[in-house]
């Protein structure tokens, strides 16, 4: 079957070409516009020497560029790779490595560091320069990738496979390095039409587009008002006042965010404000907690819907549907083809109940068709059609999934997914350190700190600034430790694993 998931933005032109898709900043695209810049990417990147199947990296904040570098490559039959801007060299060029990445395009201020190995490595650079800054040597500007082109029959969208590779989102496991999960076209179009369902989607719908594009929430919440012809009120960045602005200016009727976002606005003041067209909100990327439910929902007067997903799933595998149908604490129950099950130690089915509870697993369309290039990984993941979440959970009586606790060292920072290993690879690069072990602490702002507890070389002196400001030089900003402890020996089980559930248990330094 053919399938390209950019037929989504070209029915919904068809349909409503003057309708706005994307406003930001005090300016609006229309879907006819975004359906034309869109047919010109393609053909600069088809012109650029890319053949269908390149993957096309995007390391792009939430701008409306994205949209337009997004489904261009989708219509010229490439795989978008979504990449965070902050990301430091070494970690661009690992992703642009282990993707294959024909081409990169990026932001001002953000991809000087990543340009010259890129263009060492052959990848083709291109940089979007609002402020009309100088481009790193070896870049090209995004514009060129803009060819004009007359209206004709040419304007197609290419022909791809249903099961071909749409997007490639990298993610990390608690076992290390960032892995590629493939997520094809017909799959993601699935999965945003059950969530844009789920949410009583409509075409005079206005989202919040303040998660990062990059993380598989904000790409699919973009790619889901195409499809429904709604649009997107685009912020780069969280900031409060910001996000009011916007949701004021632009008629948000849907906010999508992760709890520390929902908390930040519901301690704002919003006295004299029109937020009259907000309609509900919702919560993904770390458990919600009830308080910060019950004081969103007081200050909005609107319901707060809670779903569960990865990125191997495509952002989804269970969803609250409504006020009147959800279970406080409770992540839903799965979402219109999809399963999910409650394992044991040894593998069989637990009954519904808080006393029995396992690992979470899930099969349907939504899990990912493995990650690229890494076949025995994917195998240990995908069992007999059912990934393995990492997560533990239960299942009550009526179907409705409660997460108990995520994987067993993952580190969720803000919304972010946090992976020790790759801090503690880092941590082990310093000199003066012999062994390090990173962990979470509770926050009650950002719901987890990451904290590293390192194990000093003989003659080392302790210099917690020092091993930061290490980190910090070394990797994105939401992952670097903001505490470090010293300790005399890290305590080690009987095959020589380090015992993380002792340092969680509050060692000092």
């Amino acid at each position: 079957m053919s399938f390209n998931l950019a037929t989504t933005l070209r029915e919904s032109a068809a349909r409503t070409p003057h309708a706005p898709v994307i406003k930001c900043s005090g300016h609006t695209m229309s879907y006819g516009e975004l359906d034309g810049l869109s047919d010109r990417m393609a053909r600069g990147l088809a012109d650029a020497g890319l053949a269908p199947g390149a993957v096309v990296a995007l390391q792009l904040p939430n701008v409306p560029e994205f949209a337009v570098a997004c489904f261009g490559a989708l219509k010229a039959g490439m795989t978008v790779l979504p990449l965070n801007p902050l990301l430091k060299s070494a970690e661009t060029r690992y992703h642009l490595r282990d993707s294959g990445a024909a081409v990169l395009i990026g932001f001002e201020g953000f991809i000087d560091e990543a340009a010259a190995d890129a263009c060492a490595a052959g990848v083709g650079v291109y940089a979007l320069a609002p402020s009309g800054a100088p481009l790193p040597d070896g870049t090209s500007a995004f514009e060129t990738l803009l060819p004009d082109m007359p209206p004709g029959p040419d304007r197609g969208v290419h022909p791809t496979a249903a099961d071909d590779t749409a997007v490639l989102v990298y993610t990390s496991g608690t076992t290390g390095r960032p892995k590629g999960a493939e997520l094809a076209h017909f799959q993601m179009y699935l999965a945003v039409t059950v969530v844009g369902d789920a949410f009583g989607e409509r075409p005079d719908d206005v989202s919040l587009a303040v998660l990062p594009f990059f993380h598989v929430f904000g790409l699919t919440a973009l790619i889901r008002a195409v499809r429904f012809g709604s649009s997107v009120s685009v912020v780069p960045r969280f900031d409060v006042t910001a996000v009011l602005d916007a949701v004021e200016a632009h008629g948000v009727s849907e906010i999508l965010g992760v709890p520390t976002m929902l908390l930040a606005l519901a301690e704002a003041d919003v006295g004299g404000r029109d937020l009259s067209r907000l309609r509900v909100a919702g919560s993904g990327g770390a458990s919600l907690p009830a308080e910060v439910m019950d004081a969103f929902e007081n200050k909005y007067g609107v319901p707060v819907l809670e779903g569960y997903g990865l990125t191997e799933t495509a952002g989804i595998c269970t969803f609250n549907t409504s006020a009147e149908d959800r279970r406080v604490l409770s992540v839903g129950r799965p979402v219109w083809g999809v399963e999910m099950a409650v394992l044991g130690p040894g593998g069989a089915s637990l009954p519904p109940g808080p006393g029995n509870i396992g690992e979470i697993v899930t099969r349907g369309f939504n899990v990912m068709k493995g990650y690229r290039g890494r076949p025995d990984e994917s195998a240990a993941l995908l069992r007999d059609g059912w990934l393995s979440t990492g997560d533990v959970g239960y299942a009550d009586e009526d179907g409705f999934y409660f997460v108990v606790d995520r994987s067993k060292d993952l580190i969720i920072r803000g919304g972010y997914n946090v992976y020790p290993r790759e801090i503690e690879e880092v941590l082990l690069a310093h000199p003066a350190i012999l062994e390090a072990a990173v962990i979470g602490r509770p926050d009650d702002r950002l719901g987890e700190e990451v904290v590293a507890v390192v194990v000093l070389r003989e003659g080392g002196e302790p210099d917690e600034a020092a091993v930061i400001d290490h980190c910090r030089a070394r990797m994105a900003a939401y992952k670097y430790p903001r505490e470090v402890r010293f300790a005399p020996a890290l305590p080690k089980g009987s095959t020589g694993k380090t015992l993380k559930t002792e340092l969680r248990g509050g060692s000092s330094r």
